[in-house]
């Protein structure tokens, strides 16, 4: 068989010899949002530039799309320091770190799994999930033991920074998401190859101190993950009860469908997610899209949401537009 980092000044991993070397730019796109091209890979917060520059190696050693967006997203599950992804994901109150992931391929297959733990890898199980087996979603310690029937390690998941603090969030146990803060999210990243065809993936550790037991919306088809390969993608990252409310990630599609361009799509999913919340200056959702011509949008509550995009010409960070200011 065969969470993004919130935090702006975070440093950069060095990336593998012979990829482009990222940019960072807070201003507009080297590569307009506009412009019609491929291939071409977007995904969420600063270490989402890791993931592509993966996600774009593989693609010149030959992999498939989905190869792509499998294994450039494994680059931010294997990273002990990353807070919200894979090994050294913040756990829930209790103290266990659980996992979930999404991934979908270009002929509308996907796959996915909830609540795995000791596996630091959730998005090649999810990938299994949706490959070798006729189901959709596995969960909790079924999804362990497929894990480990594939071969696949038990890992003490829990690294001493993430259990440090988690011993000082105990001192008062107070539960809400902190906006643009690494307590909640994912890395969501589309791609789309050479032949013009789409996959995604969505991997996270979900929402910081959460209950046991719950689970968010990267691991659900349709709310933070959904591709369709004859119109486009979006993924959605932030606070998922409120993006499962509204399945962003299909509302954008659909959007698109019906002639939104990315950018616009992105924008009024979030409108429809702040108009079903009061609370909305409290919590942070941000989108991404990218259409069949190789458009590409993004758009969040709040600002200092940013996305990495790689094209031809370089792999660079971009600020998203923003409702509020």
């Amino acid at each position: 068989m065969k969470r993004r980092r919130f935090i702006s000044q975070a440093s950069l991993s060095t990336l593998a010899l012979g990829v482009l070397s990222p940019k960072l730019t807070s201003g507009a796109p080297m590569v307009p949002h506009n412009k019609r091209t491929r291939p071409v890979i977007i995904s969420t917060w600063k270490h989402g530039l890791e993931a592509n520059a993966e996600a774009w190696r593989i693609m010149e050693e030959g992999g498939s799309v989905v190869d792509m967006v499998e294994k450039g997203v494994k680059v931010v599950e294997a990273d002990p320091d990353n807070l919200s992804v894979g090994i050294g994901g913040l756990p829930d109150r209790e103290g266990q770190v659980t996992l979930d992931a999404s991934i979908m391929g270009p002929d509308g297959n996907c796959g996915s799994v909830t609540y795995l733990q000791h596996i630091k890898h959730p998005i090649t199980v999810a990938r299994a999930v949706m490959e070798e087996t006729p189901h959709v979603m596995l969960t909790g310690q079924g999804a362990l033991e497929y894990a480990l029937s594939l071969g696949m390690e038990k890992e003490n998941l829990l690294t001493p920074k993430a259990e440090a603090a988690w011993k000082e969030w105990l001192k008062e146990s107070q539960y809400k998401p902190i906006i643009n803060v690494e307590n909640h999210d994912t890395i969501g990243l589309l791609a789309m190859d050479t032949n013009g065809d789409i996959a995604g993936s969505c991997t996270t550790s979900g929402l910081a101190y959460k209950m046991n037991g719950r689970v968010g919306d990267s691991p659900i088809i349709g709310s933070g993950l959904y591709v369709d390969n004859e119109i486009g993608g979006a993924v959605c990252t932030g606070l998922g009860e409120e993006v499962i409310k509204s399945v962003g990630a299909f509302l954008a599609v659909e959007l698109m469908r019906n002639g939104a361009s990315p950018e616009d799509a992105c924008e009024e999913v979030i409108k429809r997610i702040m108009k079903k919340s009061p609370h909305f200056k409290d919590f942070q959702v941000g989108i991404i899209a990218l259409n069949k011509a190789g458009e590409v949008g993004s758009h969040a509550i709040h600002p200092w949401f940013n996305y990495a995009l790689h094209t031809e010409q370089d792999n660079v960070l971009i600020d998203s537009s923003s409702t509020l200011k």
